[in-house]
């Protein structure tokens, strides 16, 4: 039997990806998957017109949301599968995250002008703009773009690595969210909680607090996890029984540089889906 298989971690124009929804979608179908998430940074805009492609194309997708944590001064990010993301009153906890967003933005701003780059937020939105974006939430990849647009960086990468990654010369990290309210958030919008590539925070300690307060899930396998790392969280998940996910973490490509990895470069069987459903385990 050919396993179906799912990317479970893809960003859009919603957020800070390069690619409306609909083209992830067509992506995922050009890539023979059976299944895709919408998993934009603290907005669920995305999923409307996700939904309506998987439908032309025939690929499952699955609504997700990746929210934007703080735990030790860490970034620390959960995904959020299967949430009633139509709901307002959902809507609009994610819209207030998208608050702290802005404050980050602007305080990185600050800091590379600082260092003597001069950037202002209509140039980080023109660029926005410029990549399709219409609406949702502003992020580190449109100011990296702006940087390599003005020739201060030659890669997207270079920007992360000098100015906008965690410890680099203009990163910024605001009071936010802590990780046990975001899995509180996900419980109560009806939703599965997973913990988003934990090989990046060098913290496995927090990792199994996370596990311990109530996450369902943790995404095995990313674009950036080693296979050490693929081992020893695929471990810990058969230690706590938990939900094994996997994804690309798909942002888009620009002049040729994918960030973090193509659509269906790290995939999990489709059968996970219905793990990830709580309505679905409900009718069990």
């Amino acid at each position: 039997m050919v396993m179906k298989l799912a990317d479970l971690h893809t960003h859009t124009t919603a957020s800070d990806g390069l690619q409306r929804p609909s083209d992830n979608v067509r992506l995922a179908k050009a890539a023979g998957l059976a299944a895709i998430a919408i998993t934009d940074h603290d907005t669920v805009d995305g999923i409307e017109e996700a939904m309506q492609a998987g439908e032309r194309l025939g690929i499952t997708v699955v609504p997700g949301v990746e929210i934007s944590t703080v735990a030790g001064g860490n970034d620390i990010h959960i995904l959020g599968y299967y949430t009633d993301w139509r709901n307002e009153d959902w809507r609009a906890k994610l819209s207030g995250l998208l608050t702290v967003r802005d404050r980050r933005n602007d305080m990185i701003l600050e800091r590379l002008r600082s260092l003597g780059i001069a950037i202002s937020m209509d140039e980080v939105l023109e660029e926005a703009h410029r990549q399709g974006k219409d609406s949702g939430s502003i992020g580190r990849p449109h100011i990296a773009a702006v940087l390599l647009a003005k020739g201060t960086v030659s890669t997207m990468q270079e920007a992360f690595d000098r100015y906008l990654a965690s410890g680099a010369q203009a990163y910024a990290n605001p009071p936010r969210l802590h990780p046990f309210e975001a899995i509180e958030w996900i419980r109560e919008a009806g939703g599965t909680s997973v913990i988003a590539h934990p090989g990046l925070y060098g913290d496995d300690g927090l990792v199994e607090q996370l596990i311990r307060h109530g996450a369902e899930g943790i995404e095995v396998f990313h674009s950036d996890h080693s296979p050490e790392d693929e081992e020893r969280y695929g471990r810990l998940a058969r230690k706590y029984n938990l939900i094994v996910t996997g994804g690309s973490d798909f942002h888009g490509e620009r002049q040729g540089e994918i960030f973090h990895g193509p659509i269906g470069s790290r995939t999990v069987d489709a059968a996970v889906l219905n793990q990830l459903n709580p309505a679905w385990r409900r009718r069990r």
